[in-house]
């Protein structure tokens, strides 16, 4: 007699919270039990001496995002989902971007004409709010927070994106007032702006200095007047991608003191240097992104806050363009400065791989720690637990399965992306995933992908009610 469509048997299976060896029994694409011995299943799967873990919630990448002229995107959500479920992720959550002049509604429907049949796993969207007009404000923003969009994010530079302090003043307190979760790129514009003027009029264009434009002060000056025009209107916020220390010390003191501040870190800050973008020749323009990584003093930074609590979230920032396409990362050919260079870095795939291996199996995070960072909390504060982000009853049947033994070299010719280049070619990691399961259907197994575009659904979003952030390390 068969008692479940699926059952993963003596695995040790982890959430945010604890550790345990049992079974996981799966009806219909929902868990329905955890214990020993569980019954027959249609599908079975022998997990022992593997971790199953919920599938991650990458909460932080960008698919098929309309960009200026010239330039577009590698990855659209057939192949940006793809990617993440061959790297144990089961939901993302990319964004639908307003344009100067554009409704924020049609941003919003542009897109999910965009997603439509096309994702292979689940996922939700943020919304980039760059235009914040009294209508905007009053209308639209208000009516899609209800509609199940209940985080958007708000940058501090770039010229076609960034608000200045009163129409951040403004975004937050509809935030406040509709319950919703501000995300926020934090640098100073105008420092930037000045830097990359005197460093072209130098002659320095190549694309290191644009490390050099992005110093960390740029990002600390900005980091606390996010904070300060969050405290100012009482509502949290999310400071994104934060690269180093400067950074995290402006939020440890925000949180010290009790106020709503959470933060948001990425692999390249934890694996890459600004040395990279030194490479021979254009080379370095394959790890160009804004933060940019610092040096090996602030990766340290960044794994303490990963182990103290000072991060709540680790996400990919995965914003793919192709080396070699007049669309990518040439799209202004290889003379022209480095301010010219689309910003961002592939990482759906390797989100996941990275932590494990040099977080967890060197004894850097603890496994439920992992858990927290790439799956619980994201789906905590963006409105998707319990559902999604922990194995329990009731939640999706979302899960990957790792072999801690495993040993593995990242190719990119073995990736799952559209991108033609890794940042992160040639690492050696160990822990491999062995399989990755969205609402009970097997979609990666043994490096094959199983998966099928259009099964992954849109999901809208409750409003965040996450717990105070917190840093064990500092006593509050």
């Amino acid at each position: 007699m068969i008692d479940f469509d699926l059952v993963i048997r003596n695995g040790k299976v982890v959430t945010a919270a604890d550790t345990s060896i049992c079974d996981v029994a799966v009806i219909n694409g929902r868990i329905v039990a955890l214990g020993e011995n569980l019954g027959v299943g249609r599908e079975e799967v022998d997990a022992t001496g593997l971790y199953v873990l919920p599938g991650g919630v990458d909460a932080h990448c960008h698919l098929d995002q309309p960009m200026g002229p010239g330039v577009q995107m590698a990855d659209d959500f057939e192949s940006g989902t793809r990617s993440a479920a061959c790297g144990g992720t089961t939901t993302v959550i990319p964004f639908a971007a307003q344009s100067k002049g554009q409704s924020l509604r049609a941003a919003v429907e542009d897109y999910h004409r965009r997603a439509e049949n096309r994702a292979c796993i689940d996922y939700s969207f943020h919304m980039i709010v760059s235009d914040p007009s009294p209508k905007v404000l009053s209308e639209e923003l208000p009516a899609l927070i209800n509609e199940g969009y209940t985080s958007f994010k708000i940058y501090m530079t770039y010229d076609d994106l960034k608000l200045n302090d009163r129409q951040i003043l403004e975004t937050l307190a509809v935030a406040r007032k509709e319950g919703a979760m501000t995300m926020i790129h934090a640098e100073n514009a105008d420092c930037i702006a000045w830097l990359t003027e005197a460093l072209e009029k130098a002659g320095q264009t190549a694309p290191r200095y644009h490390a050099d434009s992005r110093p960390a002060i740029v990002e600390r000056e900005a980091t606390h007047r996010a904070i300060s025009l969050a405290e100012l209107v009482d509502t949290p916020v999310l400071i994104v991608h934060v690269s180093g220390t400067q950074a995290i010390e402006q939020i440890h003191w925000a949180q010290g003191r009790g106020l709503r501040v959470y933060a948001e870190t990425c692999p390249q800050y934890l694996f890459l240097t600004a040395e990279d973008l030194n490479l021979d020749g254009f080379e370095g323009a394959k790890c160009v992104c804004s933060p940019p990584p610092r040096d090996e003093s602030n990766q340290e930074s960044v794994w303490e806050g990963l182990e103290n609590g000072t991060f709540q979230v680790f996400s990919s920032d995965h914003a793919p363009f192709r080396y070699e396409d007049s669309q990518g990362k040439k799209a202004a050919g290889e003379d022209a400065s480095f301010q010219y260079i689309p910003n961002g870095i592939p990482g759906l795939e390797t989100r996941l791989p990275l932590l494990f291996s040099e977080g967890v199996l060197r004894g850097r995070l603890d496994i439920t720690r992992f858990v927290a960072l790439t799956s619980t909390n994201p789906a905590r504060i963006y409105g998707l637990y319990p559902r999604k982000g922990s194995i329990t009853v009731g939640a999706d049947a979302d899960m990957a399965i790792w072999d801690p033994n495993g040993e593995w070299t990242v190719k990119n010719e073995n990736l799952h992306h559209d991108v033609d280049y890794s940042p992160y070619e040639n690492m050696k990691l160990r822990g491999r995933l062995k399989a990755t399961i969205s609402r009970g259907q097997t979609v990666f197994r043994d490096g094959v992908y199983l998966g099928s575009a259009g099964t992954g659904e849109f999901l809208p979003c409750e409003r965040p009610q996450p717990a105070r952030p917190r840093g064990e390390s500092r006593g509050f």
